[in-house]
């Protein structure tokens, strides 16, 4: 196995040889979820035999999604995702018995999402939603959910569409109140009792400052009455960050980043909340997609 995919993406939180031993397992893990999951990476490929890359969607990691499932959310249960972007956490849902449900802006996106669905997933088929996260009461039909799960746009750091609704294209105080408001809407349509995932990493703005995007999640999710319960640290691959990083700081000082903020939001009891995930599942996702 290459270095690159055994240092895929890490959760960090300790060191020493049992460590080590758990990171390379979730390497291996993480690689048999990408088979499984059938992942394109950066293009999708059509009906028609065309393919086009699929610009501003980065590859969610697929051994997060199905640890955050395994712990947080119910078996059976329905997973809101207002920031879908890509497939991974609505297949990675599907495969290991959860409903979904995401929202995302590109009709692109969508099609290129239930496409990649149709090879791999059965039932519960992810769904995958057009329209604007600020009205995902309405999207969503009445329903209810178990656990709520995204990554966020940060803020303007990637562009994603040339659309007004589009956060990435808003300067950062009316991000922060959009994003509040998709928090708080997503926040509403959670079950009592369940427990809330978003993925997130600072941004700087443009004197390189740091906007403390981690911080405001955080008062989003605690203004919509869910309290910070748990926080990882997901250790991202270097990659050429060190060139990167070494250019920067010898102009700037600033340091380059390799991780980001998993936070963890409870509604409700805690202990109530566990009792509804039932028992740590365990076991791997089976390899091999269908054809």
């Amino acid at each position: 196995m290459s270095r690159s995919k055994k240092a895929d993406a890490q959760i960090s939180g300790g060191g020493g040889g049992a460590w080590a031993e758990f990171n390379a397992k979730a390497a291996e893990r993480r690689r048999k979820s990408k088979v499984a999951a059938g992942l394109v990476f950066g293009e999708m490929k059509f009906d028609d035999g065309s393919a086009r890359t699929l610009n501003g969607t980065s590859i969610f990691d697929p051994v997060l999604c199905e640890l955050a499932y395994r712990w947080f959310c119910p078996v059976g249960g329905l997973v809101i995702d207002p920031f879908a972007g890509g497939s991974v956490r609505g297949i990675v849902a599907s495969r290991l018995g959860r409903a979904y449900f995401g929202v995302d802006l590109r009709p692109e996106q969508i099609e290129a999402n239930r496409k990649q669905a149709e090879r791999i997933c059965s039932d519960p088929f992810p769904e995958w939603v057009e329209g604007d996260s600020t009205n995902v009461r309405d999207l969503i039909g009445g329903r209810r959910g178990d656990f709520l799960f995204s990554c966020p746009p940060y803020a303007d750091l990637e562009r994603y569409s040339d659309d007004p609704r589009d956060l990435s294209t808003m300067e950062y105080e009316d991000f922060r109140a959009t994003y509040r408001k998709i928090v708080a809407a997503s926040c509403d349509l959670l079950e009592p009792d369940r427990f809330a995932c978003f993925v997130v990493g600072d941004v700087r703005d443009r004197q390189g400052l740091y906007r403390n995007f981690i911080g405001h999640t955080v008062e989003a999710f605690e203004d919509a009455g869910l309290p910070l319960y748990n926080e990882a640290i997901l250790v991202t691959q270097a990659g050429s960050l060190p060139i990167r990083a070494g250019k920067q700081f010898v102009t700037s000082r600033k340091l380059g980043k390799t991780h980001q903020n998993c936070l963890v939001f409870v509604k409700g009891d805690p202990r109530k909340a566990t009792e509804a995930c039932g028992d740590v599942e365990f076991g791997e996702i089976e390899e091999g997609a269908p054809e």
